[in-house]
């Protein structure tokens, strides 16, 4: 029994866009429509990604501009031992109750995180927004330009994915359009195979 050889295909690029004798409608609109879907992911996600890093950016800017320390009294005793804090990490601050005066002479009380082992009556400083309101300690350099690349990429893969998941659904309604039309010319096609092939 004769071998049959192994051929090595060769890769044919935009093969979408070729003439071909058995190409259809639907294949050159599905060709446009992967062109588009790609332009899409990439253009678009890298766009929604610069946005979204950009106004992460100017987001923690403004929260850091705005809040300030402010000197506050514990108006309880702080515990001793750090506890396990809302991120599931130890820390070194403890929260306890404090006090404090913003800037327009209103009296603020409130719970902030401070040193452990304080007793009542100890100062402390917290930070507070231009409002008086107890915030949390700003970003530094490092945690701003994290949390904005995070947001960025978040931002920018999340809009990608989307484009193509579109055009994966788009594709996936051309194909079984096509293999309906296909099955359509089979039922017209076929029987006259039959009748060549058995005479």
């Amino acid at each position: 029994m004769a071998r049959t050889r192994r051929t090595k295909a060769t890769r044919v690029w935009l093969w979408r866009w070729r003439r071909n004798p058995l190409r259809r409608h639907s294949d050159s609109v599905e060709a446009w429509i992967v062109l588009g879907i790609w332009t899409l992911a990439l253009l678009g996600g890298s766009a929604a990604g610069q946005w979204a890093l950009r106004s992460a950016e100017d987001s923690i800017a403004s929260r850091s501009a705005e809040a300030h320390t402010v000197s506050a009294v514990l108006t309880e005793d702080a515990p001793k031992t750090p506890g396990v804090t809302t991120s599931g990490t130890g820390g070194d601050l403890v929260w306890a109750k404090v006090s404090w005066t913003s800037a327009d002479g209103a009296t603020h009380t409130g719970r902030a995180r401070v040193e452990p082992g304080g007793k009542a009556g100890t100062t402390a400083t917290v930070w507070t927004d231009g409002t008086g309101k107890l915030v949390s300690e700003p970003a530094t350099g490092t945690e701003a330009m994290l949390e904005s690349a995070f947001a960025g990429v978040l931002a920018g893969t999340g809009v990608g994915a989307g484009a193509l998941l579109c055009g994966w659904l788009v594709r996936r309604h051309l194909e079984r359009r096509r293999m309906g039309e296909w099955e359509t010319e089979w039922k017209q096609v076929g029987p006259q195979w039959r009748k060549r092939l058995t005479g």
